[in-house]
């Protein structure tokens, strides 16, 4: 239901959009510490992303940008980022929704976000009548239709994600 107000996959993604959203605030006041710099991927075509038209010809679709040795002017809001980069020896503005964002890694703490779309959800139904929860209520199951309202969390794992990957490579 696009208009449920609790639209988990939707609330799920705006909670986890603020860890990008946090740890740029906190660059932006202190600066990078130690060995810490941030790979940010976002989709070129998200309305509101504001780059050069040399960049979105190079980058129509995606882009990735790192945030380590020169990067100046951060700007962070609560809906957006701004930040000047380097590109073949020019600074560019550019300006990212937060929504635009597709991935966030920091590398130097073995840590990654992926912000892709949501697959198809099946739902776990719930037997009618008050009856028993649903076998394995606590992940498990064979996640068919059983009559309620439960979101099968399993329909939104990538097959990578159970393989302990997931994390962003850095761009070559």
């Amino acid at each position: 239901m696009p208009d449920d107000p609790l639209d988990y996959a939707r609330l799920v993604r705006e909670a986890l959009l603020d860890v990008p959203r946090g740890a740029l605030r906190f660059i932006a006041r202190e600066g990078l510490p130690g060995e810490h710099h941030f790979y940010v991927s976002f989709r070129t075509t998200h309305p509101g992303v504001s780059i050069s038209p040399s960049l979105r010809a190079r980058h129509p679709e995606e882009m990735t940008v790192v945030l380590q040795h020169q990067y100046w002017d951060l700007a962070v809001g609560d809906d957006a980022f701004s930040v000047t980069l380097r590109f073949g020896g020019v600074r560019e503005r550019l300006h990212v929704p937060f929504g635009a964002l597709t991935a966030f890694a920091d590398p130097a703490a073995e840590f990654g976000l992926r912000f892709d779309q949501p697959r198809e959800a099946r739902v776990v139904q719930e037997p009618r009548g008050g009856g028993s929860a649903p076998a394995d209520a606590e992940g498990g199951g064979d996640g068919e239709d059983r009559g309620g309202n439960v979101v099968d969390i399993r329909a939104f794992r990538r097959p990578e994600d159970e393989e302990g990957g997931g994390e962003p490579e850095p761009p070559a």
